[in-house]
Parts: structure tokens; sequence; C-alpha cells
């Protein structure tokens, strides 16, 4: 999206409703990003939905690296409307702020600015939260037990503080 491809603001529409962005766009995208991986990498966000997995394996499959860990990170939603609703970002430097976790305090800009130019996403604002969450009940849960059943799914509590989510983490992709 940063760099303005075709793929790229055409999965930007569809995000800043709220919405997911639909398998041949993300597949797209992600067969343009792996072009010569074939080990140490992370996708964060993808796949999220069934045929997406699918997708990703068959991918993955044809260069010899399979799915080796999935991450679900287990949040309440209402812990997910509060994290998400109040994230806020800097236009110039693209610092991302949130209203009880991490507020602004009137800095300087690392742009260079006298202070940041914050601004809500519209994927962050309160509908498009909900609709998001609404929309991964529907579509990206199944996934749980998609990978649950290939022995390769790992649970998070990311009620944690930082540190403890991190070390989670790690210990998941070790």
């Amino acid at each position: 999206m940063k760099q303005g491809t075709p793929l790229g603001l055409e999965a930007k529409g569809y995000m800043d409703a709220g919405d997911l962005v639909p398998d041949q766009v993300v597949i797209g995208m992600i067969r343009e990003a792996l072009t010569g991986r074939t080990d140490d990498f992370m996708l964060d966000g993808f796949p999220r939905t069934i045929a997406q997995a699918e997708a990703l394996d068959a991918m993955l499959a044809e260069v010899g690296a399979p799915v080796d860990a999935v991450i679900s990170f287990e949040v309440p939603r209402d812990e997910l409307v509060r994290r998400l609703g109040g994230r806020w970002i800097c236009r110039a430097c693209g610092k991302s702020y949130h209203e009880v976790s991490n507020p602004y305090g009137g800095e300087p800009c690392s742009a260079g600015a006298a202070e940041c130019d914050l601004y809500q996403r519209d994927d962050d604002r309160p509908e498009a939260v909900a609709n998001r969450l609404d929309v991964y009940d529907q579509q990206t849960s199944p996934l749980i037990a998609y990978y649950e059943s290939r022995g390769v799914l790992r649970r998070v509590d990311g009620g944690l503080s930082l540190d403890e989510v991190q070390a989670q983490v790690v210990e998941a992709i070790a």
C-alpha cells in the first residue's frame, strides 16, 4: 500500500471499509512478497480464510517450506475494541500512539515538525472495528481448527504484559 502498487491500493480500499481483502488480491500480494524466499519469514494477518490457507499451503509446498507454526493471540473482544479504537498515527513520521496505553505527549515529530499530526485510520474507527471483528468471527476464526488439526497452532494469551506475550511468542516459534 505504501508503494502505491495496484494490488496495494485495491487492498487499502477494502481495509478502510473494515472488510477483508478478497483472496485473489491477498494471494497475489503474498506471492509477490514470497518470491525467492523459502525460509525465515513470518506472515502477519495472513491467511484470513480457509481458502487463503489452502492457497498458502500450495504455494509453500511448491518451494518446500511448509508452515511451521501459527500463532493465535487470544484476547477478549471488548479488549480488542478498546485497543483498536484508541490507536492514532502521525501522518508525517508514522509513529503509532494509543489513547490509553501510549498517549501522545506533545513531543516533536520525528519527521521534523513541531508536533505530530495525528489521525485515526478508517479501519480503526468504532464502526469499522466492530465490522472487522464480526468478519473475523465469520471468516477467520475457522482457521483455528484448521491449523490445530495440523498440529501447528500455538495459542498466546494476548492479555498479558508485552514482555510475557513476547516470551510466549518466542517459545511458540522456537
